[in-house]
């Protein structure tokens, strides 16, 4: 079986150098917000071209806390998109502000500018708070736009980079063009944890100083909560195997796109659609998405010749069951979100998939496709 993802081999390629890391944690006796955490945070900062990272449970907790720090308030809007993980949208509404849901460019599945402003223009009349776009798959999403778009409207911006690790535009790393960026260490993720994990990113002393205290209670330095916060603490585990791992990312990243460029030639031929690159980025490919109106026939084939696929994400938000017929829309609906996630497909894609392998799954859709 050729998989899709596997954060296993991820640890079994630097095993040696990850559990000497963890037993380092081990031996020392500080398991929560140590010197790991620490050195994790400066040189993850350091690494994305930002001023502070601050260690977070997980990419929940980091766009929450990003909001948080912005005082987005009960009843604001914030606008993102329905094509992203379920994630998005419920670290808006543990705010208990409003999500608002706009459409995607068709090209590059992340959000659309137009949409965007359309949808800003129709709630002038509601609180219009802050902005969402989700790098999405590896694309950067057109922040050049979308920052021109806030600065308009006086709106905040917080990056969802959950897929996005060392992605750029226009030699700018995501994460860094709006107020705050957000990231998550899933295990499937580029840059990857042995369980959860988060982190947020920004430039600006202060919301990095409201981040910290939100993440522990609000606490200051004496242990005093001078604000609400929660407990979302990034562990010394955690912040060890991960700055083993940031030491390979940039080149987990070059591998993946080497397999997209396999995968792209051998399917050139097709009639499928390949991922877009959007013009001066640098995508880090998370997943290889391709579209076809055979969706399911092809997954069925694939998976009966021993290929594992997967489908992210098969329903948008606002049809699922928990969102349908309560959450709002932008005005001009979400046509291409519907449209595509009944077409899209994540070939296998990890920096340890073998071109042997991606070659056996090119060759098993080009020769499904030509029959």
């Amino acid at each position: 079986m050729i998989l899709q993802t596997n954060p296993k081999a991820g640890y079994l390629a630097h095993k040696a150098e990850i559990d000497a890391a963890i037993h380092q944690v081990l031996d020392s006796g500080r398991y929560i917000l140590g010197s790991q955490v620490a050195d994790f945070e400066d040189e993850f900062a350091q690494w994305m071209g930002a001023a502070h990272a601050i260690g977070v449970a997980n990419g929940t907790d980091a766009l929450e806390l990003s909001l948080r720090a912005l005082d987005i308030t009960p009843g604001q809007i914030v606008f993102t998109v329905a094509h992203t993980a379920v994630a998005t949208v419920a670290a808006i509404e543990r705010c208990n502000a409003i999500p608002v849901l706009v459409d995607v460019d068709p090209a590059t599945y992340t959000m659309d500018p137009g949409h965007l402003a359309d949808a800003i223009r129709s709630c002038q009349d509601a609180r219009p708070a802050c902005i969402i776009p989700v790098h999405l798959y590896g694309q950067p999403a057109d922040m050049p736009e979308i920052m021109t778009i806030a600065m308009r409207y006086g709106l905040k911006v917080v990056e969802d980079c959950a897929q996005a690790h060392g992605a750029q535009l226009h030699g700018r790393t995501v994460g860094t063009w709006g107020d705050l960026g957000a990231f998550s260490f899933y295990p499937t993720k580029n840059l990857a944890a042995l369980g959860d994990g988060g982190a947020v990113l920004t430039d600006d002393p202060q919301l990095a100083g409201k981040v910290r205290a939100l993440r522990e209670y609000g606490w200051n330095e004496r242990r005093e909560s001078t604000m609400p916060g929660i407990n979302s603490r990034l562990d010394e585990v955690q912040g060890a195997l991960l700055r083993v791992k940031l030491r390979y990312l940039e080149e987990d990243n070059a591998r993946r796109r080497e397999i997209a460029n396999l995968y792209n030639t051998r399917l050139a031929e097709t009639t499928l659609k390949l991922p877009d690159v959007r013009t001066a980025a640098v995508h880090v490919f998370h997943q290889f998405v391709i579209r076809s109106q055979y969706r399911d026939e092809l997954q069925a084939y694939l998976k009966e010749n021993g290929v594992n696929t997967l489908v992210h994400y098969p329903v948008p938000i606002h049809l699922q069951p928990t969102y349908k017929r309560r959450i709002r829309l932008g005005c001009s609906g979400l046509v291409n979100t519907e449209k595509l996630c009944g077409e899209i497909l994540s070939l296998p894609m990890y920096p340890q998939l073998r071109d042997e392998e991606a070659t056996i799954v090119s060759e098993l859709i080009a020769g499904w496709h030509a029959r």
